[in-house]
């Protein structure tokens, strides 16, 4: 289908804007910029009972974190967000919104992890750290009045393969036991051999130079891109995994191979909750306030998680 009023509404208001492209500027340069573009507006920041600034112990340092609680009267689940932006932009500001928004519609508290970025850490960094913010999450709940049995991962984009990847690390290493994923529009093979990757080259916001520019800094050292931990896609087991909810968007490079995995997890036995959404580009759930399609499917991802969660 062609793309939405609404999204057109959104293209409209950035190239107005001048908004530069992902890949226009060095990776510093476009980090400051687009963490400025993309930062939440106050207008947007629903009321949530409780907010906390974390500090996460990692291998050489320490990450921010924030916990976002809706009002509770006992242990709540806890969902461990992952932020997108290639594993270059974006940070705990970008996606306040939207935190505030899955606790208050899942009545889980949502530990935001803000893991430290490529190119200065590529992979396995981020990854490393965003398992380490799942193994501390586990060890501080009853401090932080978390229910470790009722855990989640959920991440957007670069988050959605940190989160997809964590919950792998979990089970190869006997780690948590999560209860649910939700991985909207992943980012889960760094082969970029997909067909909507060609598709949708030249999609708005996120076209395949953007993803490639994303890619080479993740993968900086050049590792082998169907490493599971890098692209989930080429996992050899994909079985005993946490019930997933993937999401993806027609005008996507990462449509098909977000499919792709849907339809893996299904074939080694996991309960997979996939939609597509038509019409709209990457990113779209961020801009739920315009674009009804981001309205849906916040509305099905809570769904999802207060199912196996509550």
């Amino acid at each position: 289908m062609p793309i939405t009023a609404e999204s057109q509404v959104v293209l409209n208001v950035l190239a107005q804007q001048g908004v530069k492209a992902l890949d226009e500027l060095p990776a510093a340069e476009g980090r400051a910029y687009f963490n400025a573009v993309f930062k939440t507006k106050p207008e947007d920041q629903e009321a949530c009972a409780r907010i906390e600034e974390l500090t996460i112990p990692v291998a050489s340092g320490d990450i921010p974190a924030r916990l976002y609680a809706p009002p509770a009267t006992g242990k709540l689940p806890v969902l461990v967000h992952y932020h997108g932006g290639g594993w270059v932009y974006m940070n705990l500001d970008t996606h306040d919104a939207y935190c505030r928004l899955l606790a208050n519609r899942t009545g889980c508290a949502v530990i935001a992890v803000e893991y430290r970025k490529a190119p200065e850490y590529p992979f396995p960094i981020p990854l490393e750290d965003c398992y380490a913010a799942l193994r501390w999450t586990v060890s501080n709940a009853d401090k932080l009045g978390l229910d470790a049995t009722r855990l989640g991962v959920i991440g957007d984009s670069a988050g959605g393969n940190l989160a997809a990847a964590v919950a792998i690390m979990a089970r190869d290493q006997h780690g948590p036991a999560i209860k649910a994923q939700v991985l909207t529009y992943p980012a889960v093979d760094a082969t970029m051999s997909q067909p909507s990757v060609t598709e949708n080259a030249a999609a708005p916001l996120l076209g395949r130079p953007q993803m490639d520019w994303f890619w080479k800094h993740y993968n900086k050292h050049g590792g082998n891109a169907q490493d599971p931990r890098l692209s989930p896609l080429y996992a050899s087991d994909l079985s005993r995994l946490p019930p997933a909810f993937i999401s993806t968007a027609e005008f996507d490079p990462l449509r098909d191979e977000g499919e792709a995995y849907a339809n893996k997890l299904r074939a080694a036995g996991v309960a997979v909750d996939y939609r597509r959404y038509d019409g709209v580009f990457h990113g779209f759930m961020l801009m739920a306030k315009i674009i009804p399609e981001g309205a849906q499917l916040i509305a099905a991802q809570a769904a999802f998680i207060k199912q196996h969660l509550a």
